[in-house]
């Protein structure tokens, strides 16, 4: 599967031991950043949404200190829904009741195993649909 993955500075780190660590079953496209050094979090979680909600890729990730700057920029975007986690259930449930494309993770708040389960947690659940689609189908105004 293609997934696209983006971080800022406080979130390079997590983001290449992440491509590391599921090498062998995502191939993922990368977004940036590139290093350590001090960047904006909305240059990269801009154009990684605008990809998802194209339908370019199925999935993204995007990593940033708290996740929340992440998860803010994402879900202006038409048609996404980024979850942030911080813990593996609630990977499984925002992929089961909110139906997320985007998952956004807190690297500062994080160890990297835990980064590890929640991904596993979030590719490996799907959407229930039924009661769920009709609240999705009321986030777009």
């Amino acid at each position: 599967m293609r997934i696209i993955i983006a971080s800022d500075h406080a979130g390079y780190e997590l983001k290449e031991n992440l491509k590391k660590a599921f090498a062998d079953r995502f191939d993922f496209e990368d977004g940036g950043t590139f290093s350590e050094d001090s960047v904006d979090y909305p240059d990269f979680a801009h154009p990684l949404s605008e990809r998802v909600a194209a339908n370019e890729f199925p999935y993204g990730i995007l990593i940033c200190g708290t996740g929340n700057g992440m998860a803010m920029c994402a879900n202006k975007h038409r048609d996404i829904r980024a979850g942030l986690c911080w813990h593996p259930d609630i990977a499984k449930l925002v992929r089961q009741h909110n139906n997320a494309n985007i998952l956004v993770m807190p690297a500062r708040f994080i160890s990297e195993q835990t980064a590890v389960e929640i991904m596993e947690a979030f590719f490996c659940t799907d959407f229930e649909g039924g009661r769920h689609q009709r609240r999705i189908d009321k986030i777009n105004i």
